[in-house]
């Protein structure tokens, strides 16, 4: 999947998908997307990467805590 890093724009492609989707791993290995050579692979920060389209990333996917509200109304 790629995203790219919002303070920079450069397309960063995410090598572990599950990573991604975790919540309790706040980074993922990926790499840069750019010119014809494959770049190296190394660490971004989840808080660091936003959809192509500029989006954030799903609370789901960076916070373990994003459904505490709810649930707690319910109790």
């Amino acid at each position: 999947m790629f995203l790219k890093q919002a303070n920079n724009d450069k397309l960063v492609e995410v090598l572990g998908l599950r990573d991604l989707f975790n919540p309790l791993l706040p980074n993922v290995v990926g790499r840069y997307h750019a010119g014809e050579e494959v770049q190296e692979a190394e660490t971004f920060a989840k808080n660091d990467l936003v959809f192509q389209s500029g989006e954030p990333l799903p609370k789901c996917w960076t916070d373990v805590h994003y459904r505490d509200d709810e649930v707690h109304a319910h109790h």
